[in-house]
């Protein structure tokens, strides 16, 4: 081989490469894109939501709700978006992170929709009883649209 034929063969090598590197991007995003849920509510920080989720226990299925604050959203819409609710159980605060286009959720209600004024409500984690409360917009209603309260 003469020398203007390795550079041939590495320049192809190359770009090879970078071809299979852009596929590989885009094979990955029309995969992960098809496991995307177009059905879920606009919720946000602050909301009161009510998380329908399925539970495997041995060979049983069944559905539980889990209702709380939601305390962060992550990542947005992208597919490893994720939520964080908060509830208090027996005095005890129980928090639970859930992805947002699992199979494993069932559907997203929202209860009351909030106004706050930051997109992390951490501080709420050691407060108790009145403190916690949050700014209530209205609550949702399902038969109709929403209500002034």
């Amino acid at each position: 081989m003469s020398a203007g034929e390795e550079t041939a063969t590495t320049a192809t090598s190359t770009s090879t490469k970078k071809n299979t590197k852009i596929t590989l991007d885009g094979a990955v995003r029309s995969i992960s894109s098809s496991y995307i849920k177009s059905d879920l509510p606009k919720f946000k920080s602050g909301d009161s939501v009510r998380v329908h989720a399925k539970i495997v226990e041995g060979t049983k299925e069944r559905i539980q709700v889990f209702e709380g604050v939601v305390l962060k959203r992550s990542k947005g819409e992208h597919p490893d978006a994720s939520f964080t609710v908060r509830k208090i159980s027996y005095n005890i605060g129980v928090e639970r992170t859930f992805p947002l286009h699992s199979p494993r959720i069932e559907k997203i209600e929202v209860v009351t929709r909030a106004r706050v004024r930051r997109a992390r409500l951490f501080y709420i984690r050691p407060l108790r009883g009145k403190a916690t409360r949050i700014k209530t917009l209205y609550t949702a209603t399902t038969s109709g649209g929403p209500q002034a309260s």
